[in-house]
């Protein structure tokens, strides 16, 4: 006698098990709506962006020529549009996708929350920093508490160097009226070894900010994968000694 099983479990698969993409037809829309975007790769929710036909394949060879998920946030619109199979509107879905992302992240940020730790402050900085193809240099003004109430993009430099003037950096600071700041730049490099320009940089904007008032507390080297404390590699000095160099 054929006895026969009844598969009550609906639930959706996990990341480990979920099927292969050609099994279930290569449809990335019937999918989402029965298991959700979690479930989808990579190369599926880029294919549900760009629609149109052949969506999976375009959307593979857009990560092969930009390098996977971290290239595509560092795309531009017009990078994009040179990629096989890829016209203005899917080059500007793409980016539009990948700049929405960035607003969300911003709304999450932590404002007024203290920044204690060099921890809190990459998890603070990765949202605004994440996937910048440039040197950025970015200025956090802390309360007495030490809790964020203003944050400037300082300069925006090349992807090994950026300039920056003690003037452009303290004038929001002084006008604010806060009580200490946290320094962060990016690497795009992907290495966040602080380099003997850094190094320099944060000594001497380091002993203009206890001339001012405004002690700068660290120094946060970042990249998309680690993260460097000068605080913690002792190189912030603690007097005026040298300013005057």
């Amino acid at each position: 006698m054929m006895h026969l099983e009844l598969v009550t479990d609906l639930s959706a698969p996990d990341a480990e098990s979920k099927p292969d993409l050609c099994t279930l037809g290569e449809r990335p829309r019937e999918r989402m709506l029965l298991y959700g975007p979690a479930v989808l790769a990579d190369v599926e929710l880029i294919a549900l962006l760009l629609g149109g036909g052949r969506a999976l394949h375009r959307a593979r060879g857009v990560l092969d020529a930009v390098g996977g998920l971290a290239g595509l946030s560092r795309a531009c619109p017009q990078e994009l549009r040179g990629i096989s199979g890829i016209g203005d509107a899917s080059a500007t879905a793409l980016a539009a996708a990948v700049e929405l992302k960035r607003r969300i992240d911003r709304l999450e940020l932590p404002w007024g929350r203290q920044l204690q730790t060099p921890r809190d402050a990459e998890l603070f900085l990765r949202s605004i920093l994440h996937g910048a193809s440039q040197e950025n240099f970015i200025v956090v003004g802390l309360d007495a508490r030490q809790r964020v109430r203003l944050v400037r993009t300082v300069a925006i430099g090349t992807l090994t160097r950026v300039e920056v003037h003690p003037r452009e950096l303290f004038r929001p600071l002084l006008r604010g009226g806060m009580h200490s700041c946290l320094l962060a730049h990016n690497h795009p490099s992907g290495d966040a070894t602080p380099s003997e320009a850094d190094v320099l940089l944060t000594e001497r904007m380091a002993r203009i900010g206890l001339f001012l008032g405004v002690p700068v507390l660290d120094h946060i080297v970042i990249t998309d994968n680690s993260f460097v404390s000068l605080a913690e590699l002792g190189l912030l000095p603690t007097n005026l000694d040298g300013l005057d160099e």
